[in-house]
């Protein structure tokens, strides 16, 4: 079972500030522990109820309790507590493995909801993405709400915090840095790179001034509506996954 401990440990978890302290997240449902597993992201205990561990093939490196309904009730994040709960280890930073002279790479400019970073990093993984830059302003990747957007996502891509006009200062200055604006030249009639940078900006303000300032590939997705009262813009999730697929059609011309 789960000591009181244990359940202590995981409730704390929601919050950033014990996350940091413990180096933990917290992964929930059979989909996404399940992933992690698979992918071999560290995982220092998974506490899941009898017959999730009986039809899972689970590492024997990976340390399991049997609990029950009962004892996931008081520790899940869920409206519903999932058969099975892991304790995960927080990845150490990438950024010094990126190659952009090779990959595509997208900076998140201080995304605020939770549910876009997940989606972001779903449409991430979808697209081949495998590095992902945040401001140190962008959401908590390891918010229990962002983990669970991923839908196991978060295994396969990487996630990093830093500070963003740093990290586009220093690239090379022949590495071509988009991002959209409504001045920008239509995406679907310009030339587009299969490496790179790809900034996306903030729900409500869009990409800061400072980091546009370091953007070279001004880009425009652009309205098709034929009414005057249209929508005024884009959910930064959605023009994420209509960017990311334009960059990945051109790679079959």
């Amino acid at each position: 079972m789960i000591t009181n401990n244990q359940i202590k440990l995981i409730n704390s978890l929601a919050k950033k500030k014990h996350r940091d302290a413990n180096q933990l997240f917290i992964a929930e449902g059979d989909k996404l522990v399940y992933d992690l597993c698979v992918n071999n992201h560290p995982i220092e205990h998974i506490y899941a109820t009898s017959e999730w561990i009986h039809s899972h093939s689970i590492s024997s490196s990976i340390p399991i309790s049997e609990t029950n309904n009962q004892y996931l009730k008081k520790v899940t994040q869920l409206k519903t507590a999932p058969q099975v709960i892991a304790l995960c280890k927080i990845k150490e930073d990438t950024t010094d493995k990126i190659d952009l002279s090779k990959e595509l790479v997208i900076a998140l400019d201080n995304i605020q909801d939770p549910g876009n970073l997940g989606t972001i990093i779903r449409l991430a993984d979808w697209f081949g993405i495998k590095h992902i830059v945040c401001s140190n302003e962008t959401v908590d990747v390891y918010n229990p709400k962002v983990v669970q957007a991923t839908m196991g996502a978060i295994a396969r891509v990487n996630t990093n915090y830093t500070v963003l006009t740093n990290f586009l200062e220093d690239i090379k200055e022949d590495v071509p840095v988009y991002g959209t604006f409504l001045d920008g030249d239509n995406i679907y009639q310009s030339e587009l790179s299969t490496n790179g940078i790809i900034v996306m900006g903030n729900e409500g303000q869009g990409i800061s001034s400072e980091i546009a300032q370091l953007v070279n590939k001004r880009l425009l997705i652009p309205n098709f509506s034929d009414t005057p009262n249209t929508s005024e813009s884009l959910n930064v999730s959605m023009a994420t996954g209509i960017t990311l697929s334009e960059f990945k059609r051109n790679l079959s011309h």
